[in-house]
């Protein structure tokens, strides 16, 4: 057919076909959006192909949103909290590529497709992505292709089994986890004092120190039976109102300092406005609320700030970032120039700057074809997928140079990352296609076996360290597992456990570390 030799109309039947195929569930199990390339395999094996050059423009689109997702979570998971989970995160790549070594020198298998074998067993896309542009060579994804069905049903059983087979109790542990996080996210309150101290009577909040000395912030006063917003030369009288929000041990020191609690509200004024600020303004991203002097400058206090879904106590030094939401306590002539401020225009949440990610992964590419000699005869570069990987790490880190902010939203990531994915896979499987029917009939049932291999044995050894050796929680654990294995299937069989939220944590801490662990060990695999 001519529409065949069509590579536009080619590329999304199969996109379209794909998902068809991806959303049959068997036993709540299904391929996703990963089924694109076995679609891809099946046209290829008939003769059609793709342009590369769309192979190259999805990749690029692919690895730099995930690097902009993950940039954040990358560097957070070096604090000493996360260095157990990236231990095993290190432990479980690390195992599966000397597995995959071992196994590809006893069974003498081509270099390429077993480094395919292994990016399917740890079902990573961006590690197939990382090995197709290391090898320069198609025959990756056959070994992708051919490991990546147990990949995902391998993992979704290891960690089904797992806490029968130890016979860990997960809602036990998951209150356990609830309980030390309620110590490092304590809930926020808000409550009234009347002023009874006599020892604070007559002196400013800027005497009293009341934020550092209680870490409480004062939202509000009613004195004289009118509602004010507090300032640093506020004067406390005796009978006045204080509304403090804050956790329950700070609002404890607050009442040992100001005086007893009252049920008594304060009302708010005409002349006073309680209201969440959304930022949105580029100008006050990454500055501090002591930098932009909201206090002074409008009378408005900055009660707490909402981010990711987490409420915090807001102080002087609090950074802003974009998306945040802020309590702001006002007085209405000020209300609509602190909205001003913060930009609170939930529109440009959705809008996508195109700009950032075009110069991003301009500078990745150029990145990657820096290359590091060591001898002569061994030089490292990072290559296309490296390269704009690391990049938007760093970018989406750094969060935003001058007006330029290298953020995106959700939306709009989501969205560039799966048309990148899906011409990328589209184009790779058909490549592929003409070769994997005389590799499966030579050597198929051998690497589907290897593919099992490198599969379990690193989820088996990584377990029994985190269990035995590190004696780390089981959600955190199978949080780690899934993250190592960059398996978002097995992250949803251990979400379908537990009701905490521990395993996305550690699954969203490791990920990007394994991610880029086994980017890197296929470029080293690949010179070999």
């Amino acid at each position: 057919m001519d529409l065949l030799s069509s590579a536009y109309f080619v590329l999304f039947l199969i996109v379209a076909i794909g998902f068809i195929v991806g959303n049959i569930k068997i036993k709540g199990i299904s391929l996703d959006v990963s089924a694109v390339i076995f679609v891809a395999l099946v046209f290829g094996h008939f003769g059609v192909s793709i342009p590369k050059d769309i192979q190259n423009i999805g990749l690029t689109l692919f690895i730099f949103t995930i690097g902009i997702q993950a940039g954040p979570g990358f560097f957070e998971s070096f604090k000493k909290n996360g260095r157990e989970l990236i231990v095993l995160a290190f432990i479980l790549v690390g195992s599966a590529s000397l597995v995959t070594i071992l196994l590809a020198l006893i069974f003498k298998i081509d270099t390429d497709i077993a480094i395919g074998l292994l990016t399917g067993s740890l079902t990573s896309t961006p590690g197939l992505a990382a090995a197709i542009e290391s090898t320069q060579s198609a025959m990756a994804s056959i070994g992708y292709g051919i490991a990546y069905p147990f990949g995902v049903i391998g993992v979704i059983l290891f960690v089904r089994m797992y806490p029968k087979l130890f016979k860990v109790d997960i809602e036990k542990e998951a209150q356990k986890l609830e309980d030390e996080a309620q110590q490092n996210f304590p809930e926020l309150f808000n409550k009234n004092f009347v002023v009874e101290n006599e020892n604070i009577v007559g002196r400013s909040i800027a005497e009293l120190k009341i934020r550092s000395m209680t870490q409480a912030n004062i939202s509000r006063i009613m004195h004289n039976g009118e509602s004010i917003v507090p300032t640093p030369n506020t004067i406390l009288e005796s009978g006045d109102i204080v509304k403090l929000i804050g956790t329950e041990q700070a609002l404890e020191r607050a009442k040992m300092i100001i005086g007893e609690e009252t049920g008594e509200k304060i009302p708010l004024s005409r002349e006073y406005v309680v209201e969440s600020v959304l930022v949105t303004n580029k100008q006050v991203v990454n500055k501090t609320i002591g930098q932009l002097n909201v206090l002074a400058n409008y009378n408005a206090r900055i009660t707490r700030i909402r981010r990711a879904g987490i409420d915090m106590v807001a102080s002087s030094k609090s950074e802003i970032r974009f998306g945040d939401k802020l309590v702001v306590a006002c007085g209405t002539a000020n209300i609509n120039n602190v909205r001003h401020l913060f930009g609170n225009d939930s529109k440009k949440l959705s809008d996508t700057d195109f700009f950032p990610i075009a110069t991003g992964i301009v500078l990745g590419v150029l990145v990657g074809k820096l290359k590091i000699s060591f001898s002569d005869e061994f030089t490292f570069s990072l290559g296309l997928t490296g390269g704009v990987l690391m990049v938007a790490l760093v970018l989406s880190r750094i969060g935003k140079t001058g007006p330029i902010l290298w953020t995106m939203s959700g939306s709009a990531n989501q969205l560039l990352r799966q048309l990148g994915l899906l011409m990328f896979l589209a184009v790779v499987g058909t490549s592929a296609g003409a070769h994997l029917v005389k590799t499966f009939q030579e050597s198929g049932l051998a690497l589907f076996a290897i593919g099992i291999a490198i599969t379990l044995l690193p989820m088996i050894l990584t377990t029994l360290i985190g269990h035995f050796v590190l004696k780390m929680n089981i959600l955190n654990l199978l949080g780690a597992l899934t993250g190592s294995m960059t398996s978002t299937p097995g992250l949803a069989a251990v979400d379908g456990m537990s009701d905490s939220s521990a395993q996305s944590i550690a699954y969203a801490t490791v990920y990007p570390i394994a991610m880029v662990f086994l980017i890197v060990c296929v470029q080293i695999l690949s010179m070999l």
